[in-house]
């Protein structure tokens, strides 16, 4: 087996962008959480969140980076960060979110959700001084776990949608 390689994500990169990002959601909440998302929000969702053309969006972003984990060319885990856009009143201009941190089911174990954690934090915590936020689904306890062992606390909550199905979700913060 080759080497895993962290890199930035490039525009050459948006099919296969969007096809892990589909299939990590699918994986996680559908087969996963068993989330009754219905057919047509799921499919606007996917439109919205994962089509090729939002992704190029969110890699031309100003103060973001989206980072992939990759070996032979098979993206295994993928790391999106950029300015705070959670909605909570303590929110500040300069802070920053972890946006997305998914990693592939064939890559969990591997230590990618780990590695990732750490780069995101160095990141965020070398462009500001304020809080550092992450939006988390309320019934996935194993990765708020994971952020509360890295200082995140709940501090919110509010809805998430999924085309027009609304997703319970808690602001995580850390001061």
């Amino acid at each position: 087996m080759n080497q895993i390689i962290i890199r930035d994500a490039e525009t050459r990169d948006l099919s296969a962008l969007s096809e892990f990002s589909r299939r990590t959601f699918t994986e996680t909440f559908i087969d996963g959480f068993k989330v009754p998302y219905p057919p047509e929000d799921l499919a606007t969702f996917y439109q919205d969140s994962f089509g090729e053309a939002a992704l190029a969006k969110r890699l031309a972003e100003p103060n973001c980076v989206f980072w992939i984990a990759e070996r032979d060319g098979e993206i295994l885990a993928l790391c999106h960060l950029g300015p705070n856009g959670l909605p909570h009143p303590d929110a500040k201009d300069g802070e920053y979110e972890l946006r997305r941190l998914y990693v592939s089911k064939n890559a969990q174990g591997l230590g990618l959700g780990t590695t990732l954690m750490k780069q995101a934090l160095e990141w965020m915590q070398a462009r500001t001084s304020g809080a550092l936020w992450i939006g988390v689904w309320s019934g996935n306890e194993k990765a708020q776990k994971l952020y509360n062992a890295y200082g995140f606390e709940k501090a919110g909550e509010y809805q998430y949608p999924v085309g027009n199905w609304m997703d319970d979700e808690f602001i995580l913060r850390r001061a």
